[in-house]
């Protein structure tokens, strides 16, 4: 297992890029890394897709700004995973999330804020610091986030840029 240097919410070794060309291949993918480093527990797989089936997590961002992509906050219960953090994942190219305000539209979305929580109470909390994040965060410093083109400068940026409670 490596060693994360955890910064708040984020480690520098749950941060990733991927080709994936479908939502549910991306968070397969995910998933064994984060399995690999004792982050998530074996059934989180199952879990996570069945949530995301049900509960989608796509954002329009187009409120924000028309020139942001949209992005996905994928998560399932805390019994799944064994910390507390958030988990930043680009997309070198757009893949169809359903759209969580209106889950039977699709959204092209090019990063993901993967959700572990491992406190009952805070998933609520993480995604309403992720909202805030979303539309605190001035638009061109956004765009640098979803421009950035390496796991360490994204690590970088969000532990710099993400205020926690």
């Amino acid at each position: 297992m490596l060693t994360a240097t955890k910064k708040g919410l984020f480690a520098d070794d749950a941060v990733f890029i991927s080709s994936q060309s479908n939502k549910e291949d991306v968070i397969r993918e995910v998933y064994q890394k984060l399995l690999d480093r004792g982050y998530v527990k074996g059934d989180f797989i199952e879990h996570i897709l069945e949530r995301e089936n049900k509960y989608p997590t796509g954002i329009d961002t187009s409120p924000i700004s028309k020139d942001l992509p949209n992005v996905a906050i994928p998560h399932t219960e805390g019994e799944f995973v064994n910390t507390r953090m958030i988990v930043p994942i680009e997309l070198t190219h757009p893949i169809k999330f359903n759209n969580m305000i209106e889950p039977d539209k699709e959204l092209d979305v090019k990063f993901l804020f993967m959700i572990l929580n491992n406190d009952p109470e805070g998933q609520a909390n993480i995604l309403a610091q992720i909202m805030d994040f979303l539309n605190s965060t001035p638009v061109d410093q956004l765009t640098k986030l979803f421009n950035l083109k390496s796991t360490n400068e994204i690590y970088e940026f969000m532990a710099d840029h993400f205020k926690q409670d």
